[in-house]
C-alpha cells in the first residue's frame, strides 16, 4: 500500500474538504480524487462517501486512518533515522511564540548559519493555537509553544518535549504602594481594586489571571489587552494595570516585578512536532540549542528552573 496515498486519506481526515487536502498537498483536487479512488480500489472497501457538496470518511475509512497515523510515523521516524549519519541540512519551517523567537530562536538561527551552513531555518511568529493549525496542516516542521501549569493545554495527536518551566511573577506600577512579594495566597487581595492587563492573543493568559485571582476569592477586572509582551508592560508602567509575566524579563521603565513564592505559577515551554518528525537530524538539533539556549538565558536572569526531560515531564507522544 503506497503510503502517499495513505497519507492523502489522513489529510482527508484532519481536514475535511477535498480543496483543503490540496492546497496543504500541493496536488489538483482532481488528483487527491483520484488518489482516494486508488486507495479505495487497493482496500477493497469505500473510504468516503458524499454527502451534498462535501466528503466524509466512511466508517472503514476512518478505521484505516487510524491504522495510517502510526504507519506514516514509522516512516518518518525510518527516513530519520537513515539520515542520522548525515549532517543536518535542507529547509526547516518553525513556528514560535514571541518570546520564544527573539530571545532564543533567533541568537540559535545565528549559531547555526555559522555550525551547518546547509541547514535553513524558516521562521513564523504564532500563538500556540495558531502554531498546532499549522503542525495540523504540515505547513511547519517544528514549533514551540507554551502553557501554564495552572492552564494546561491539550496536544493530542503530537510529540511534545517539555524544555524548561519558569516563574510568573506579578508586574506592577512601580510607584504603586503594592506587596513586594506574595508570601501566600491571602496576599493577592491587596491588587483586588487594580486593572489587569493580558495577552490579546492568548485566551488562556485571561483564564490564568481568573484562577490566580480566585485563590484569593475575587474576580479580576481585565481591562487592558495587547499582543506583545513590551506593549503589557508598557501599559503597566503607564499605571493602568497589573499583569502576570514570566520572572526572566529584563527591567522595564517604570515597572516593578513582585515575586509569588506563595502562589507558585509556572509557564512551560514546550516543542512540539508530528509524531516521527522530532527523529529528524535537522529538527532534532534545533530542538536540543533552543532548549539549551533557553535554559543558560534563564540561568543567567537568576530565576530558579525545572528542566522537562524525556521520562519525566519531558516527551511525550499524544494520540
Amino acid at each position: 500500500m503506497d503510503t502517499r496515498l495513505l497519507r492523502v486519506l489522513v489529510e482527508l481526515s484532519d481536514r475535511g474538504t477535498l480543496r483543503a487536502v490540496a492546497e496543504a498537498t500541493g496536488y489538483g483536487t482532481s488528483a487527491v480524487s483520484q488518489q482516494l479512488a486508488t486507495l479505495t480500489r487497493e482496500v477493497g472497501a469505500p473510504l468516503v462517501e458524499r454527502t451534498g457538496r462535501t466528503v466524509r470518511l466512511t466508517p472503514a475509512g476512518r478505521r484505516l486512518v487510524a491504522h495510517a497515523r502510526p504507519i506514516l510515523a514509522a516512516v518518518d521516524a525510518a527516513r530519520a533515522a537513515l539520515a542520522r549519519g548525515g549532517e543536518p541540512g535542507g529547509a526547516v519551517h518553525v513556528a514560535s511564540y514571541a518570546s520564544v523567537l527573539s530571545g532564543d530562536l533567533i541568537p540559535v538561527v545565528r549559531e547555526l548559519v555559522v555550525s551547518h551552513p546547509g541547514l535553513q531555518l524558516l521562521l513564523q511568529e504564532q500563538e500556540p493555537p495558531e502554531v498546532l493549525r499549522l503542525l495540523a496542516e504540515d505547513r511547519v516542521d517544528l514549533g514551540f509553544v507554551y502553557d501554564y501549569d495552572l492552564v494546561p493545554r491539550g496536544w493530542d495527536g503530537y510529540t511534545v518535549r517539555q524544555l524548561c518551566e519558569t516563574p510568573m511573577v506579578l508586574a506592577v506600577p512601580a510607584e504603586r504602594d503594592l506587596p513586594e512579594r506574595i508570601d501566600a495566597p491571602g496576599r493577592l487581595c491587596a491588587l483586588a481594586g487594580q486593572s489587569w492587563v493580558v495577552n490579546s492573543r492568548g485566551p488562556a493568559d485571561d483564564e490564568l489571571a481568573v484562577r490566580v485571582c480566585a485563590l484569593a476569592a475575587y474576580q479580576p477586572m481585565i481591562e487592558h489587552r495587547a499582543d506583545s509582551m513590551d506593549l503589557v508592560l508598557d501599559l503597566v508602567s503607564a499605571d493602568l494595570g497589573v499583569a502576570l509575566v514570566p520572572g526572566h524579563l529584563p527591567e522595564h521603565p517604570g515597572v516593578r516585578f513582585v515575586p509569588m513564592p506563595g502562589v507558585p505559577v509556572r509557564r512551560r515551554m514546550f516543542s512540539i512536532t508530528r509524531p516521527g518528525r522530532e527523529h529528524w537530524p535537522a529538527v532534532s538539533l534545533v530542538i536540543e540549542r533552543v532548549a539549551a539556549h533557553a535554559l543558560a538565558e534563564r540561568w543567567r536572569s537568576g530565576q530558579p528552573l525545572v528542566v522537562g526531560q524525556p521520562g519525566d515531564q519531558g516527551e511525550h507522544h499524544h494520540e
